[in-house]
């Protein structure tokens, strides 16, 4: 595989976000490698709409199967909903588990993480389920590096700024708060690195310009546009050129007009200056979404 870290000069580091929808294509197909597929290369993975025991997809455990197609990356699994419907098998509890979270994998080790519970409503109309951001302490070579994997409500936009607020709010506490641990030395472990530097990946469910991307980025001066700020992440398609005007993210099958861009990375301000490059992936057909790339040199 190729390495981030060449005779000591760090080269393009590869980042790719990509909402599964189950493993479910949009020809109503399963095909988890499919979903592999349009990942392999990259250095660190973002996945969204990840699940166990989910009957859309037959019950599959999609965690399992994507670390035996990626053996290469390190992973780690945060489940946001979780819910046993009290299925027996042989007149004892099945413990099998409906599991729908995010993922991350990384070619680096992923020394700790937290799952970040996003704030949401009891909604009667329509299905809300718990959502949250995964976060990743991620080794790698050009030094520590945060990674969340995101997905936020995909009905209510007064709930995708409540949750993007909070987001915020824990993202930008990760120095005062030191992750995992703190103190490690009592235990006989070595102080975990507490890197300022984060990137935001996901399925976001908003467009850019909406109220709820300008509570993620900041508002721009009427006059002299978007500033770059550390209290503000940066939107990547903002950066190194950006995408195409009319590119899609997600594209709806029963609503075509509803089609539109929703998946974003988002950058700290540090880091803005190293992207290198964004693009959609609009071949990979394993999910209605299509993956989002992001070279950072």
């Amino acid at each position: 595989m190729e390495t981030a870290w060449n005779d000591g000069e760090i080269s393009t580091v590869k980042l790719v976000t990509y909402n599964t929808q189950y493993g479910i294509g949009r020809d109503g197909r399963y095909d988890l490698e499919r979903i592999a597929a349009a990942v392999t290369g990259a250095d660190i993975i973002a996945l969204q709409e990840v699940t166990r025991n989910f009957m859309r997809n037959n019950g599959a455990d999609m965690v399992a199967g994507l670390a035996e197609l990626l053996p290469d990356y390190f992973h780690i699994f945060g489940v946001a909903m979780d819910i046993d419907f009290g299925l027996l098998e042989n007149g004892k509890p099945a413990n099998k588990r409906l599991q729908f979270g995010n993922m991350v994998m990384s070619r680096w080790p992923i020394v700790a993480s937290r799952n970040l519970l996003l704030p949401r409503t009891r909604r009667l109309s329509r299905g809300n389920l718990q959502r949250s951001a995964l976060e990743a302490l991620v080794m790698a070579p050009s030094g520590p590096l945060r990674v969340y994997s995101v997905h936020t409500d995909h009905i209510s936009q007064e709930e995708r700024i409540a949750q993007i607020r909070h987001l915020k709010e824990r993202v930008y506490a990760f120095a005062a708060e030191g992750g995992v641990l703190t103190g490690a030395a009592e235990y006989g472990f070595p102080e975990l690195p507490c890197p300022e530097e984060f990137l935001l990946m996901g399925d976001f469910n908003m467009v850019s310009g909406s109220p709820e991307h300008l509570v993620m980025t900041g508002v721009p001066d009427p006059v002299e546009g978007p500033q770059i700020v550390t209290h503000h992440p940066v939107d990547a398609y903002a950066l190194a050129g950006g995408v195409p005007d009319g590119s899609v993210s997600w594209t709806d099958t029963t609503h075509p007009e509803k089609t539109r861009l929703i998946d974003y990375v988002f950058v700290q301000a540090n880091l803005a200056a190293r992207v290198k490059s964004v693009r959609i992936d609009s071949d990979a057909a394993g999910s209605d979404h299509q993956p989002v790339w992001v070279e950072l040199n």
